[in-house]
This record gives structure tokens, C-alpha cells and sequence, in this order.
């Protein structure tokens, strides 16, 4: 991630939270931007021409903004990311805003993987054990791996806790060896 974006996403959430915005709307109007982003490539490609004009570009955006009806933060916040020639990024801009906000609400995303979808009373159990390793609130993710046979590996933040059958495997494997 580049240096700026940290930047534009602090500044960008000391805006939120000094307005005492709606911080659930926010984040509605970033999906709402970024799903448009992301499936028009030929918005992409307007917003990258250098030879635009910021000031055709910032036309557009109020066009959509017309559509997607954002807070007049966020859309001053694609202004400047275009004036700036950095919209190209918003959605690492985006993904840095969110990491900051559960931080500063002392939420710990975390993803879990496992070898099979987990039913709601895993779920519950596994986030409970994951909210008292982390210490706090958790936000988890879930994904599917078949590989792993079995069992689930937890992620939060940069500690892994492996629990797969292959990382069982794997451990049994050195103990064997190593006695």
C-alpha cells in the first residue's frame, strides 16, 4: 500500500468523525461507488486519461453522485482524489478507511478458512474463542479452502492459529523427526 493512501483515509475518517456522520451510510456510499468503479471499465479508463481534464472528470463524478446520492464528504473526497491524480487507488483509499474505523472501534477483523462451510453454531463458537484470543470485538470473514481436508486456520491480524488437518499433520510430522 502506498504511503498516500493511509493519508487520505485518516483525514478522511478525522472528517467522518468530526462531522458525526452516519459511519453505516458511509460505508453504504463507498459499496454503492465501488461496485460502479469496479464494473466499468470504461469509468476506469476516463478517470486514468491523463489528458481529461479534472474538471470534466469531477463533472462525471457529480453525475453519479446524482445516482448514488453520496454524503458531500465522500464525494469531496473523489475530487480530490482525482484532482490529485490518485483515484486510481480509491479502493485501496477505501479498504485503509475501514481498517482504520474498526480500529479505532477497537474491532479486530479476522478471516477464517476451512476445509468446509461452517454451520452457525461453528461460526458462533469459533468467533467466541477468536474474540477472547484477540481481546475485543471481532469482524470475521469467511472462505472455503478443499485442500485442507480438514479443520479450520483463524487469522487475526498477523498471528495464525492453524488448526487444519494439515497443519496437524505437519506438526506431528516435525515432532516425529525432531525426536
Amino acid at each position: 500500500m502506498a504511503a498516500f493512501v493511509g493519508r487520505y483515509a485518516t483525514a478522511f475518517l478525522d472528517v467522518v468523525t468530526a462531522a458525526g456522520l452516519d459511519t453505516a451510510a458511509i460505508e453504504g456510499q463507498w459499496r454503492d461507488f465501488l461496485a460502479t468503479w469496479e464494473t466499468s471499465s470504461e469509468l476506469r479508463e476516463f478517470f486514468a486519461n491523463p489528458a481529461i481534464p479534472s474538471v470534466q472528470k469531477v463533472a462525471v463524478l457529480d453525475k453519479m453522485n446524482a445516482k448514488l446520492a453520496m454524503q458531500k464528504e465522500l464525494r469531496n473526497l473523489l475530487a480530490v482524489l482525482i484532482d490529485h491524480g490518485r483515484i486510481a487507488q480509491v479502493a485501496e483509499v477505501a479498504e485503509a478507511y475501514r481498517a482504520l474505523q474498526q480500529q479505532r472501534m477497537g474491532i479486530h477483523p479476522i478471516e477464517v478458512i476451512s476445509a468446509r462451510p461452517l454451520d452457525a453454531s461453528e461460526r458462533t463458537a469459533l468467533e467466541n474463542e477468536a474474540a477472547r484470543l484477540a481481546g475485543g470485538r471481532i469482524e470475521a470473514s469467511y472462505r472455503e479452502d478443499a485442500s485442507m481436508i480438514g479443520g479450520a486456520v483463524v487469522r487475526i491480524g498477523s498471528t495464525v492459529y492453524d488448526g487444519s488437518l494439515r497443519g496437524r499433520l505437519e506438526r506431528l510430522k516435525e515432532a516425529l523427526t525432531a525426536g
